[in-house]
């Protein structure tokens, strides 16, 4: 059967992410509040971003500044969007 979480980003029951997407305890906050929906369209995001931006993530301020985008993407925030990005709907 399809698991189903309530997301936190789309503000209904949709189906959840069968594994935590990344370890520890953020990847289970995710896990339990987001879903694959969400978690989707942040990577796709991510990759944009990564690639727009040329980010080096062996660098930990790039890390710290990808991780900081989704969490603002997941939460509805103001994230920082690349040129010529359409949000899914």
């Amino acid at each position: 059967a399809i698991v189903k979480v309530f997301c936190k980003k789309f503000n209904k029951e949709l189906d959840a992410l069968p594994t935590a997407p990344i370890p520890g305890p953020k990847g289970e906050h995710i896990k339990d509040n987001f879903s694959q929906k969400a978690w989707s369209e942040w990577i796709a995001l991510q990759t944009m971003l990564i690639n727009e931006k040329h980010l080096d993530l062996s660098i930990k301020e790039n890390r710290v500044w990808l991780n900081n985008q989704m969490d603002l993407f997941l939460n509805n925030e103001n994230y920082e969007k690349p040129s010529g990005y359409i949000p899914v709907e």
